[in-house]
């Protein structure tokens, strides 16, 4: 264990759930050198700073908090890290009367901009290899550290159809459950599902999908690598009275012939590496006449290509092995596996409401997920998650697409 005094309170670190975070780096020229950035590039921005020990900042802009001078030795140590390491100690914030997303959206808006050009050049040379590859033994491990964390965990932010992925509002609409059926039956419109229909399901989640196509009559078989995923849709899809198999399972096991393939958000999962196997897998598995309704995070071409060999904060503590894709990248790889896409909407504010709200319910639902063993430290990574997604989104840099698919041979 160690303690740390950044937030005014003393905090205990678990060292062994969180080393990184326990362990305070001492890097003095690095830190000045990480200062020197930071105070430049903020001068770029519409915000203040505020550092330790210096006078509240009376100001409508965006106020960024400097707790400890211990966020600038984990700056400077790793960037890519120690932004999003150093908010989990505690060691920055937002202060009273600055929400974390609309902080973090004015460092997305000029995100590639903030780093002097010569210290970009250096990317190649301390940049790490996304870690953790998806093969069948690295897909198990990298799903079960994110969702079978807690179902429990899960249900304290998440809406009651349990969906964790963009809904699709309509204007003024309130309800965040209505929001999320309406994207799965737009999904499904997509792949062309009605009663009869031979559904494949890549990602089950906790079942929501799966239901809404039994209900319209087709015979569902949905596959997940979350045993805790499995056993709470299983119990979903009975309570809701309607029949669909759920499977542990690997997508590359699958077999037999469907007439319509849906995948929201798994793709994301999946890894560069195996994006030509997963479309190539939707297109063996696909019926002649069948259509792939897929849903997918995606960010711009060229930050893909900067980004794609670099192990981030995401990647180190929420996604392992993950990887977002472009537009251009889908079209390319699924075009390869003899895919072609034949509509496409995009929804990226929607992604970025929805986020929004699980933030709200996550941090009311504060003693709840402590209740369930999760520390400070774990709910200040989750915080700064969802925020951190959330400005993504409503910066522009990430969006979020569905997409219906047909095979080009029939």
């Amino acid at each position: 264990m160690s303690t740390s005094q950044a937030t005014g309170r003393t905090t205990t670190i678990d060292s062994a759930r969180w080393p990184r975070i326990a362990r305070t780096p001492h890097h003095p020229l690095r830190a000045a050198l990480a200062r020197h950035v930071f105070n430049n590039a903020t001068r770029q921005l519409p915000i203040s700073v505020q550092l330790p020990g210096a006078l509240p900042v009376r100001t409508e802009k965006p106020v960024f908090e400097v707790v400890s001078d211990s966020f600038f030795d984990r700056l400077g140590k790793d960037l890519k890290l120690g932004f999003g390491e150093s908010y989990m100690a505690g060691e920055w914030r937002a202060s009273e009367g600055t929400d974390l997303a609309d902080l973090l959206t004015v460092f997305a808006r000029q995100l590639t901009d903030l780093v002097p050009a010569g210290l970009q050049r250096l990317r190649r040379v301390v940049d790490r290899p996304i870690a953790r590859i998806n093969d069948r033994v690295g897909a198990r491990a990298n799903i079960a550290h994110h969702y079978d964390l807690s179902n429990e965990l899960f249900a304290t932010f998440l809406d009651p159809t349990m969906t964790y992925s963009a809904a699709l509002f309509e204007p003024g609409e309130a309800s965040l459950a209505a929001a999320q059926r309406r994207k799965i039956d737009n999904i499904l419109d997509l792949a062309g599902v009605s009663s009869g229909t031979r559904v494949l399901e890549i990602g089950t989640g906790w079942g929501q999908l799966a239901i809404q196509a039994a209900q319209r009559g087709a015979e569902v078989h949905t596959i997940t690598l979350s045993a805790q995923q499995r056993d709470l849709a299983c119990r979903r899809i009975s309570e809701a009275g309607v029949h669909a198999d759920v499977e542990l399972c690997d997508y590359r096991d699958v077999q037999g012939q469907y007439d319509a393939i849906v995948s929201v958000e798994m793709i994301e999962a999946v890894g560069e590496r195996y994006w030509p196997t997963y479309f190539a897998t939707v297109e063996r598995l696909l019926a002649p006449g069948g259509r792939f309704g897929l849903q997918s995070i995606t960010m711009s071409h060229e930050r893909l290509l900067a980004t794609r060999n670099s192990q981030g904060w995401i990647h180190e503590y929420i996604f392992p092995g993950g990887l977002i894709p472009s537009i251009e990248a889908i079209t390319t790889v699924s075009g390869e596996a003899g895919l072609e896409i034949i509509s496409q909407r995009d929804f990226g504010p929607d992604y970025a409401r929805t986020l929004r709200l699980w933030r709200e319910r996550f941090t009311s639902n504060r003693e709840i997920v402590e209740s369930l063993g999760f520390d400070a430290v774990f709910r200040r990574m989750w915080e700064f998650y969802l925020a951190y997604s959330e400005a993504g989104f409503r910066s522009g840099y990430l969006n979020v697409s569905q997409f219906a698919l047909t095979r080009r041979w029939a």
